[in-house]
């Protein structure tokens, strides 16, 4: 055998969300900040996501977690997210995979009953606090990038769904926030294919009129997905993120519940001290919490928490062939949709 490299991850899943852990082949990503890093990964090489997101290496459902040294002192580690579509700056589902990972291998020392992780981010420093009992962490709660509303109530014209209102909100990446009902379906798991698809349809053609900048980091440009939500009667969240190129997120979403506590605050419905249950199309919960009110650039913004559990189901180790005739991988529509 003999690979020109290898990759080492410890496997994780946050409430049914697959986070693929790198703790080991990877030593750092060029660029003097994270925004940086994440800008050379999306533009200049993406030769180590498309190995790893892509088959045959891979399945359509899930992410990696690459860990870097972080750039920003007040960090213990960088982070940033390799998907099929891209590498994106934050995903709340990872960041906590990423905390069980570290903790439970023992790459940083697990105090019980209460340890702490900070990620270098290119959204910001993300800070992980992890309860901890019997060497398991039982909750993870992050301090999320502050969130904000970009536009309300904006539209979009379909050909299939007439006129499609989002809200345009930043949670750590960019979302369309969009009621579900609008588009005649509910978000349930029989339902997941066709809120795929959809999904992925309506992002593209937001994306193809909407640049989504970000007011302070250019690296942070860019609609990332469609969240279709809607109403629980107790008050919480039924929520569907919708992933390139066409599948269902597994869990309630960290950065979409951050973008949605600040969709709430901007309608009036939220105020500090607020928490919110976001429930996923396969029932897991994540609890998000209102901190405190800030600004970013000229938007008024939200800090919020936003708190889950992960599980570690594996290790494993990835090694790429100099023969291999797919380096880079494929994906194919009859697996992957769009």
């Amino acid at each position: 055998m003999r690979w020109s490299r290898t990759v080492q991850t410890v496997d994780v899943h946050c409430a049914g969300e697959i986070g693929r852990v790198i703790t080991g082949g990877v030593l750092n990503i060029p660029g003097a900040t994270m925004a940086e890093k994440l800008d050379h990964l999306n533009r200049v090489d993406d030769s180590l996501r498309r190995m790893l997101c892509s088959e045959p290496r891979s399945a359509p459902a899930g992410s990696f977690c690459l860990l870097v040294p972080a750039c920003d002192p007040a960090a213990g580690v960088g982070l940033i997210i390799l998907q099929p579509d891209q590498a994106h700056a934050m995903s709340g589902s990872n960041a906590m995979c990423a905390t069980t990972a570290l903790l439970e291998t023992g790459m940083i020392a697990m105090e019980e009953p209460v340890s702490t992780v900070t990620f270098d981010t290119a959204a910001g420093l993300v800070r992980a606090t992890a309860a901890c009992k019997d060497g398991k962490v039982v909750k993870v709660t992050l301090d999320m990038p502050p969130a904000f509303v970009a536009k309300q109530d904006a539209v979009i014209e379909t050909a299939e769904w007439g006129k499609v209102r989002y809200d345009l909100c930043f949670g750590g990446v960019f979302y369309a926030l969009v009621d579900v009902d609008q588009i005649g379906l509910t978000i349930a798991p029989e339902n997941a294919r066709h809120l795929a698809t959809v999904g992925v349809a309506l992002r593209n053609l937001i994306a193809a009129q909407e640049p989504a900048p970000h007011p302070t980091t250019p690296a942070l440009d860019g609609l990332a997905y469609v969240m279709f939500k809607s109403d629980e009667p107790d008050g919480g969240l039924r929520t569907c993120t919708t992933l390139r190129p066409g599948r269902a997120d597994r869990s309630p979403c960290g950065t979409g519940s951050n973008s949605n506590m600040a969709a709430r605050h901007a309608r009036g419905r939220a105020k500090p001290g607020d928490m919110v249950v976001s429930r996923s199309i396969i029932g897991g919960e994540f609890v998000t919490e209102f901190v405190e009110e800030t600004r970013i650039g000229p938007y008024a913004a939200t800090r919020n928490r936003v708190s889950g559990q992960c599980w570690i189901y594996g290790l494993s180790q990835i090694g790429l062939d100099p023969t291999d005739p797919f380096p880079q991988g494929f994906t194919l529509s009859d697996t992957w949709g769009g």
